[in-house]
C-alpha cells in the first residue's frame, strides 16, 4: 500500500472511530461513557526479545575434503551440539529523539568443547529535527536490497544465511542522515540516505582495509507503486560499487523483485590448475531476480535466481577442492600440512564463504494451517548450485499454538558429487530442534 493510500486509509479509520463514539454517546446518553486518550499514547519505552534453546544432530561427511581443516575425531560419525541464546532489543523515544538497541548472548557445547559469545548488534541514537530529516549515530544493522535469501546491493549488509535469512545480524558503527519528501502524482516519495562508515583499529575492522572512511548512499523512489533504489559505495576499505533494485506488486498476492550490482575493480585471489595463485582485479556484475506468491490456500512461495559475479567458476572451485584432497593425502602419508595451510588461507580469502559459486536457485515454500491444523506451518527450503548441480534440501515444521512460544523442527540434507559445493560440505545432513520463548 502506498504512503498516500495509507494516509487516506488510516484517516478514514480515524473518522469512523470518532463517528462511532459520537453515535454511541448520543444513543446511550443515559449511560456513563469515558474516553481516555492516555491509553492510546505510545509509551516511550518499548522492549522485547527471546530466549532460545537449540539441539543440532549433524551427520559427519567422512569423505569431505574439509575434514582435515576441522578439529573432529577421526572416529566421529556424528556431532551433537546444544546451545542457548538470549536476545534483548528495544527502543526509548523522547520527543524527537530515539535510542535503539539489540544485544545477543549465546553459548553452545558439543563434543569438541564449549563456546560462548556476547555482542551488541545495534546501539544507535536517532534525532529528528524536522519531519523531513533524521540523523543517526552508532552501531546499526543495514538491510539494503529487496532479495530474501541474498542481497547483491547490500553493500553495508552482513551476509545472510539463506536458510535463516530473517535472523538478526550484527551492524556497523556509522553516521547516517535521512531526508524524506512526499509528493502527489506518479512520483509519491523520494528518500535519500547517506552513510559514513569509518574503518579504523577496533572499529569496523572486518568491513575492509583499516584507516579509511567509506561513504554510501541510497536514493529511494516510490514511483507508480514501484519501490526503486539506487545505491553506491565509495571508499578505500572495499572496492567501489554501484547498485539498483526494485520491488513491485503485480497483484495483491504476487510480488516481483530484483537487484543489480556492479563492482568495477573487484579484488580476487584465484587458484590456478597448476597450484599457483593469481591475484588481480576484475569487474564483477551480480544480479538477483525473484518472486513472492501467496495462494488462496495460504501457501507462500519465494523463488529467487542469484548470479554471483564475484564468485568462482565450477573449474575454479574444483581446483580448490582438489588442493584440499591433495593436502589431506600429503598430511596422511607424510605428516605435512603445507597444502592444507594454503587451502586454509584461500578459504579465508573467499573460497570458504557461503555460496562461493556463480549461479544459484533458491526456493522456499510454506503452508499456513494445513488441513485446518491451527498454528502449524510446514515448509521446505532448497538451494541449488546451477553450475555443479549440488543441492541442499531443508524440510521443516513450526508450531506457535502456545502463547509466546515457537517450536521448530528442521532436517537438512545435502547431496552432490565429489568436488561439488554441497557434496563436499562437512555435514552430509543435520537435524535441528529449536524452541523459542518471546517476551
Amino acid at each position: 500500500m502506498s504512503s498516500a493510500r495509507s494516509c487516506i486509509f488510516f484517516s478514514f479509520l480515524g473518522l469512523l472511530a470518532w463517528f462511532s463514539v459520537f453515535i454511541f454517546s448520543t444513543c446511550r446518553a443515559d449511560e456513563e461513557f469515558s474516553f481516555n486518550l492516555d491509553e492510546f499514547e505510545k509509551k516511550p519505552l518499548d522492549w522485547g526479545g527471546y530466549v532460545e534453546l537449540k539441539w543440532n544432530h549433524a551427520k559427519i561427511n567422512r569423505d569431505s575434503v574439509f575434514l582435515q581443516l576441522n578439529p573432529a575425531d577421526d572416529s566421529d560419525s556424528s556431532l551433537d551440539q546444544y546451545s542457548g541464546t538470549l536476545q534483548f532489543d528495544g527502543s526509548y523515544n523522547l520527543k524527537s529523539s530515539t535510542f535503539n538497541w539489540l544485544a545477543q548472548a549465546s553459548a553452545s557445547h558439543d563434543d569438541l568443547g564449549w563456546y560462548d559469545v556476547a555482542d551488541v548488534f545495534e546501539a544507535y541514537a536517532s534525532l529528528r529535527p524536522t519531519p523531513l530529516a533524521t540523523i543517526s549515530l552508532g552501531k546499526k544493522s543495514y538491510k539494503w536490497g529487496k532479495g530474501y535469501a541474498w542481497n547483491p546491493v547490500g553493500f553495508l549488509n552482513r551476509t545472510k544465511d539463506p536458510n535463516n535469512p530473517e535472523e538478526s545480524l550484527e551492524g556497523f558503527i556509522t553516521a547516517e542522515a535521512d531526508l524524506v519528501k512526499s509528493f502527489t502524482g506518479d512520483l509519491q516519495t523520494v528518500a535519500l540516505t547517506t552513510v559514513a562508515l569509518p574503518v579504523v583499529e577496533h572499529i569496523n575492522e572486518d568491513f575492509g582495509e583499516t584507516y579509511n572512511v567509506d561513504l554510501a548512499a541510497k536514493l529511494y523512489l516510490l514511483y507508480k507503486d514501484t519501490d526503486i533504489d539506487f545505491l553506491i559505495l565509495l571508499g578505500n576499505s572495499q572496492s567501489e560499487r554501484f547498485g539498483f533494485d526494485f520491488s513491485k506488486n503485480l497483484a495483491t498476492n504476487f510480488e516481483i523483485h530484483g537487484e543489480l550490482a556492479y563492482i568495477p575493480n573487484q579484488k580476487q585471489v584465484t587458484l590456478q590448475e597448476d597450484g599457483s595463485l593469481l591475484r588481480g582485479e576484475e569487474s564483477a556484475l551480480s544480479s538477483l531476480l525473484g518472486i513472492r506468491y501467496l495462494s488462496e490456500s495460504d501457501v507462500t512461495s519465494i523463488v529467487e535466481y542469484y548470479h554471483n559475479g564475484s564468485g568462482y567458476s565450477e573449474e575454479e572451485m574444483g581446483n580448490f577442492y582438489q588442493l584440499l584432497a591433495e593436502g589431506n593425502a600429503q598430511f596422511t602419508t607424510a605428516g605435512l600440512n603445507d597444502q592444507l595451510n594454503t587451502a586454509r588461507e584461500l578459504s579465508l580469502q573467499g573460497y570458504g564463504r557461503p555460496q562461493p559459486g556463480r549461479d544459484y536457485l533458491y526456493a522456499r515454500i510454506t503452508q499456513k494451517d494445513p488441513f485446518d491444523i491451527l498454528y502449524l506451518t510446514p515448509g521446505i527450503t532448497t538451494i541449488y548450485n546451477l553450475r555443479d548441480e549440488s543441492i541442499s534440501l531443508s524440510p521443516e515444521v513450526a508450531y506457535t499454538g502456545v502463547t509466546n512460544w515457537e517450536f521448530r523442527l528442521r532436517y537438512t540434507y545435502l547431496e552432490g558429487n565429489s568436488l561439488t559445493e554441497f557434496g563436499e560440505k562437512l555435514n552430509s545432513s543435520k537435524l535441528e530442534l529449536r524452541i523459542r520463548y518471546f517476551f
